[in-house]
């Protein structure tokens, strides 16, 4: 039996919100916690950094999209972990759900900003359908960002009524209204994402290295404090969601070196970092114009991750 999307769609906005909602609140009382675990060894802080609330999060989604839905066993499961009830979902098939339990682990464990996030979204291997952000600690009490259709919400989370309740009552984001910033965030240039991100300011946009975030991307782009990003090797759990939003937005995703159309098609396992990502250096805007600035900048720079592996070639 085929799904339909717009069932799965409907499944997950009836379920997921309270999840990430529950798994955004254990993350948050573990954060007072010393939970660091190691586990990876890319050689970037943005990327080993793992707790076990990344791994007790996770459990929590993925038993509860398990045990709510048996819509939803049907899709595929991508998650950044390997715990879990993974086995429970389908092996195959056009529809994955990607889970990034903590988005933002490195100042999640290192306590240095408030902007990470629970998140998951709906792909098949060209579109993305449906995207949840939940930043438990964003804001007094939490921060939405939603997207599917035509629709983009973004805002406060309100405890008084269920994580449903609050996300029907966000307002619909207006892209004709939403501001046209310049803000461009970047990560996965390992050492070099502060003079990347300089290099974009000098292009005519305004870079942001990772460190210099004041939020979570998702947010940022969804309401217009942020213009797009620039991401070396993007991996599949969350960088979608970006892509979502900018292609609701009216902008678009696409690989800098060829400026086509980003799709899910081609992956590679980045054994150090013990995930999924998409090749080559991926730029992200809402707008035509400053997709064109960051491939012109970006097109001829390396396509590989590592460069050390550059050098025993």
């Amino acid at each position: 039996m085929s799904l339909n999307p717009e069932q799965l769609v409907a499944e997950l906005l009836r379920e997921a919100p309270d999840l990430l909602r529950w798994g955004g609140a254990i993350a948050r009382r573990m954060r007072t916690f010393n939970i660091a675990l190691e586990g990876k060894s890319s050689g970037s802080s943005n990327t080993d950094a793992l707790t076990l609330a990344d791994l007790t999060v996770q459990e929590l989604v993925i038993a509860g999209l398990r045990d709510r839905s048996p819509l939803l066993r049907q899709c595929r499961i991508e998650a950044e972990e390997a715990n879990g009830d993974l086995a429970a979902f389908a092996d195959d098939g056009d529809f994955v759900i990607a889970l990034d339990p903590i988005d933002g682990t490195k100042y999640f464990k290192d306590k240095t900003g408030n902007g990470y996030a629970v998140m998951l979204h709906l792909r098949t291997a060209t579109d993305v359908l449906f995207s949840l952000v939940y930043a438990p600690e964003e804001g007094e009490q939490g921060t939405w960002t939603l997207c599917y259709g035509n629709t983009i919400k973004t805002g406060p989370d309100d405890l008084s009524v269920s994580a449903g309740t609050c996300l029907e009552r966000l307002p619909r984001i207006d892209p004709r209204q939403r501001p046209d910033s310049q803000k461009i965030y970047l990560i996965g240039f390992q050492k070099e994402d502060q003079e990347n991100a300089e290099k974009v300011t000098a292009a005519g946009l305004h870079g942001y290295a990772p460190d210099e975030m004041p939020g979570s991307i998702y947010s940022l782009l969804a309401s217009g404090e942020f213009g797009g990003s620039l991401i070396h090797t993007p991996n599949i759990y969350d960088f979608p969601v970006a892509l979502h939003l900018a292609r609701v937005l009216g902008g678009e995703s696409v690989w800098v070196h060829n400026g086509e159309r980003v799709n899910f098609r081609i992956t590679w396992m980045d054994d150090r970092a013990d995930m999924l990502r998409i090749p080559g250096i991926v730029a992200t805007a809402d707008s035509p114009e400053k997709l064109k600035i960051l491939c012109n900048l970006a097109k001829n720079w390396s396509p590989i991750r590592y460069q050390d592996e550059v050098k025993t070639r």
